[in-house]
């Protein structure tokens, strides 16, 4: 098992980096106030309205980083901060999450494949460590000298589920980078912001999708080393 921890504390190094540098860009930012005045409620409401898309409402969320999306009941949550903030910081998440919005109105395909692995990912995040680790388990028990491998059914299925995992981390990539692209473009060409202000914007977005590819990336390399104990038994 020292192959999965190495890969969980390079993932998890890796991730408290880009998570520090994202925090230490927001804030950053957020002391970038734009000249126009708007709230990133307001941003948002904007970026709506000039899509076309009037069915969407703008809400506050407790907490910091909720910030979201709920294709459910078609609302963009900003944490309270982003809601009243008047800053690039502020402009930046409104506009991404109203990115997603956009995407769901033009019924964008990845957006779309994401939300119908949602049900699936939901069981396969709460089962597959624990398949796994039965699995395992199993696997080194059953082993004989006929069957060196030993039984390896029960670690095939979580492998698989695990996998389902991996595949909605992968997918979630293109999403949230198209929906940061949409906000960009949109911020920009509609004047919203200036251009010193859009550097702020472009500089967080960058920042916070890399925390996807970070979770991607951490999600492949566990799949390949349960992968590896499946198909050759590895013990370390």
């Amino acid at each position: 098992m020292t192959g999965y921890y190495l890969i969980i504390g390079l993932t998890m190094l890796a991730s408290w980096i880009v998570s520090n540098r994202l925090k230490s860009k927001f804030q950053y930012y957020s002391q970038v106030h734009l000249r126009n005045g708007m709230s990133g409620k307001e941003v948002a409401e904007k970026m709506l309205r000039d899509n076309g898309i009037n069915d969407v409402q703008v809400i506050s969320v407790p907490g910091q980083l909720t910030d979201h999306y709920n294709p459910a009941d078609k609302t963009v949550n900003l944490s309270e901060a982003v809601y009243m903030q008047r800053n690039a910081a502020a402009a930046a998440v409104a506009a991404h999450e109203v990115g997603h919005a956009v995407q769901h109105a033009v019924g964008y395909s990845m957006l779309q494949l994401r939300s119908k692995l949602v049900p699936m990912v939901n069981i396969s995040s709460t089962l597959s460590q624990f398949v796994i680790m039965a699995g395992i388990g199993v696997m080194f028990a059953s082993r004989t000298i006929d069957n060196p491998q030993g039984n390896t059914w029960i670690l095939a299925i979580g492998v698989a589920l695990f996998a389902v995992t991996t595949l909605f981390a992968f997918v979630t990539l293109p999403v949230e980078y198209d929906a940061s692209n949409r906000a960009m473009k949109w911020l920009k060409s509609s004047g919203t912001v200036t251009q010193e202000e859009y550097v702020g914007v472009e500089d967080s977005l960058k920042w916070a999708a890399r925390t996807y590819v970070v979770a991607a990336i951490g999600s492949l390399g566990q799949l390949l080393y349960w992968a590896s104990m499946l198909f050759g038994g590895r013990r370390d």
